[in-house]
């Protein structure tokens, strides 16, 4: 016979991480008869009563998943936080008739969860965003903690591991050996540190004045030396190099066409068109 639980109400990590850690480690752990019950009544008549039950049941298996995460240098609460999304998730989805537990059901929910925020708050620049670089990432971690830096020997047998390129894990060690730099410079900063802050040395000289006129300027210049250089040629050349080089791309003619309109052969079209350039190269690398 199901004995009654206790129910739950107001199991928050934000009440306290010590509070929280001593009140799902005093929640009673559910035999399977138990479970299987809570779990029917959940899904069949939708008693939130016994999912809340379920949830409470298996919070402490959360706090162990989210503890083997605290390297990445976030907040324990957070993480146990986001794995009971997952247990939540897990507990929607349990179909208590397969004969499987739900801690072994659930593990699966939990830990992507944490996995997803990991990652999404790891780093402010995403440093894995496809499948192949998260399971790296995780990987690469682990490899890490244990090792410290890698060595070559170690970044093969990673590759030979995850059948990925070693370029491909080099670049990842990379990822995850940078730190993150605030854009802009604390005001406290003193002179000899602000030069870091990226504010410093991106800044946009698109509509710089002296930047656009010395753009100015190389056209102009630029555009003379292509008129003297053509201006070397007799009409035919030029015509060729014209319509050959210095039309719109939708607009550029071939050498078949430029063979038709002079009446010779295509070859002969290519050869005035390399002698053209030879003769204007002279003019415009001066």
């Amino acid at each position: 016979m199901l004995k009654k639980l206790p129910v739950i109400s107001g199991v928050s990590v934000d009440a306290g991480l010590s509070s929280y850690l001593q009140t799902v480690n005093a929640a009673p752990m559910l035999t399977a008869d138990e479970e299987k019950s809570l779990a029917t009544r959940y899904r069949n008549e939708e008693d939130l009563d016994a999912a809340r039950q379920l949830i409470y049941s298996h919070m402490r298996f959360v706090v162990r998943t989210a503890r083997g995460f605290t390297g990445y240098g976030l907040p324990l609460a957070d993480l146990i936080q986001e794995g009971n999304i997952g247990l939540m998730k897990a507990v929607k989805n349990y179909d208590p008739d397969r004969g499987v537990r739900l801690v072994s059901f659930a593990m699966h929910w939990i830990r992507s969860e944490i996995y997803d925020y990991v990652l999404k708050n790891w780093r402010i620049v995403k440093v894995a965003t496809t499948k192949a670089q998260r399971k790296l990432f995780f990987n690469l971690r682990k490899s890490r903690k244990r090792l410290g830096w890698m060595n070559q020997n170690d970044v093969t047998a990673l590759s030979d591991k995850l059948d990925v390129p070693e370029k491909t894990v080099l670049e990842m060690e990379s990822r995850m050996s940078g730190a993150d730099v605030a854009f802009d410079m604390d005001n406290d900063s003193d002179d000899d540190t602000a030069y870091v802050a990226p504010a410093g040395y991106l800044a946009d000289n698109r509509y710089n004045p002296e930047n656009l006129y010395e753009k100015q300027t190389t056209t102009s210049s630029n555009h003379e030396k292509l008129g003297a250089a053509l201006a070397q040629l007799d009409a035919r050349s030029q015509d060729i190099v014209q319509q050959r080089w210095l039309s719109p791309d939708e607009k550029k003619t071939t050498l078949t066409e430029l063979a038709k309109k002079y009446g010779v052969s295509a070859e002969r079209i290519r050869q005035i068109e390399k002698k053209a350039f030879n003769l204007m190269k002279g003019e415009l690398v001066a």
